[in-house]
C-alpha cells in the first residue's frame, strides 16, 4: 500500500515535465512485465523449493531496493512545516472502506447449500460503512490537507480520470477473477494451460505501454483512454461470446484485445491524474490513484463472488458481460475529458 500510494508522486518528482509521459509509460511497462514474470518465477521457485521461499525471496530483494532507494529517490521539494498525522481520520478511513467491502462481500456468502446469508447480516456493515463514509468525507472536505483528498475531486479533469480508473479496474478484475474458473470448469483447460492462456493479457499491456507513452504528449489523454477502453470492452464482450468449444487461438486473440486496450488506456490516465493536481499535492493525487485502482479491483472481486452465487453456472458469463459494460462506461467517461483543458491544476 505504501509503495502504490507514493509511486506516481515519485515519477512526477523524478521526470521533467516534458518527459513525464515517458516516465509513466516506463512505470506501466514495469508493472506489466512483473505481472508476466511473477507466475513464471514462482513456478521456477516451486520446482526446486517449498512454498515459504515464495515469500523469503523478497527479503534480499527488499533490502537491495531499500538501500538503492535511499540514495536515488528524491525527497519532498520545498520546506513546509510538518503536520501530525490525524489518527482519528485514519481510523474513520479504515472503517469506511472495510465495512463497505465486508458488506458487499457478505452479499455473496451462503449460509448453506442454496441458502444465502440473511439480508440483515449482509446489510448492516454496508450501511454502517456508508454512514461513516458520509460523516468522514464531510469532515475531510473542510480540511486544508485532508487524509482523503476529496478537494482534488473538485477539479473536473481529475475527478473524471478517477471515475474512469475505478470503472476500468473493476472491469479488469471481474474478468481476471472469473476467467480461470471459466477456462477450467467450462472450457476444460488444465491449470497450466489456464495460466498460459491468461498471459497474453499482461503481455499485450506491456507491449502497448511504450506506444501509449509516446502518444501522451501528442493525443489528448481522454481520447486515448476512450479508444483503449473501447478496444478492451470489445475483447471482454468477445470473451463472453466464446463458442462452447473454443480453440486456444479463439481465446488468445480476445485476451490480446483486452490487454492492448488496457495498456493504451492506463498510461495516459495515470499521467492525467498526477498532472491535473497541483504539484505540491502530488502525494494526494498519487494516493487517490492507488485508492481508485484498489477500489475498482476490490469491487470487481467482490462482484464476481456475488454473481457466482446469484447466477450459478452462468456466473462467468454474467461477470464478463458486466466487465464489458463497465469498460464501455469507462470509455464514455474518458471521452468526456476531451472537453477539459489538458492541465487544470
Amino acid at each position: 500500500a505504501g509503495i502504490m500510494s507514493v509511486n506516481a508522486a515519485l515519477v512526477r518528482l523524478i521526470y521533467p515535465r516534458a518527459q513525464l509521459g515517458k516516465g509513466v509509460a516506463i512505470n506501466s511497462m514495469a508493472v506489466a512485465v512483473a505481472a508476466v514474470a511473477g507466475p513464471s518465477i514462482a513456478a521456477g521457485i516451486l520446482s526446486v523449493a517449498s512454498w515459504p521461499w515464495l515469500f523469503a525471496v523478497n527479503l534480499p530483494i527488499g533490502f537491495v531496493v531499500f538501500f538503492l532507494g535511499r540514495g536515488a529517490l528524491p525527497g519532498n521539494p520545498g520546506d513546509r512545516p510538518k503536520a501530525g498525522l490525524p489518527w482519528h481520520d485514519v481510523v474513520l478511513n479504515a472503517l469506511m472502506f472495510s465495512l463497505i467491502f465486508l458488506g458487499v462481500d457478505a452479499l455473496g456468502v451462503r449460509d448453506g447449500p442454496g441458502q444465502h446469508a440473511s439480508l440483515v447480516a449482509s446489510a448492516w456493515p454496508l450501511l454502517a460503512g456508508i454512514l461513516i463514509g458520509v460523516l468522514y468525507l464531510r469532515r475531510q472536505a473542510r480540511q486544508l490537507m485532508p487524509v482523503f483528498p476529496v478537494d482534488l475531486l473538485r477539479i473536473p479533469l481529475f475527478s473524471l480520470s478517477i471515475c474512469t480508473s475505478v470503472c476500468s479496474f473493476c472491469a479488469q478484475m471481474l474478468a481476471l477473477v472469473s476467467l480461470p474458473f471459466f477456462l477450467q470448469s467450462v472450457v476444460g483447460r488444465s491449470e497450466v494451460e489456464t495460466g498460459l492462456l491468461l498471459t497474453p493479457w499482461p503481455l499485450a499491456t506491456m507491449v502497448m505501454a511504450p506506444l501509449a507513452g509516446y502518444l501522451i504528449e501528442r493525443v489528448h489523454a481522454g481520447l486515448l483512454g476512450a479508444l483503449g477502453l473501447a478496444v478492451m470492452a470489445t475483447g471482454l464482450f468477445a470473451l463472453a461470446l466464446l463458442p462452447s468449444s473454443p480453440t486456444d487461438l479463439d481465446i488468445i486473440w480476445r485476451m490480446i484485445l483486452c490487454g492492448a486496450g488496457f495498456g493504451l488506456f492506463q498510461s495516459p490516465n495515470n499521467h492525467t491524474i498526477i498532472t491535473s493536481a497541483p504539484r505540491h499535492r502530488s502525494g494526494g493525487a498519487s494516493g487517490m490513484l492507488g485508492t481508485a485502482r484498489l477500489l475498482g479491483q476490490s469491487s470487481g472481486a467482490a462482484l464476481v463472488a456475488l454473481m457466482f452465487n446469484l447466477a450459478g453456472q452462468n456466473g462467468n458469463h454474467v461477470a464478463l458481460l458486466t466487465a464489458g459494460a463497465l469498460a464501455s462506461l469507462a470509455a464514455v467517461v474518458s471521452g468526456l475529458r476531451v472537453t477539459q483543458p489538458r492541465v487544470q491544476a
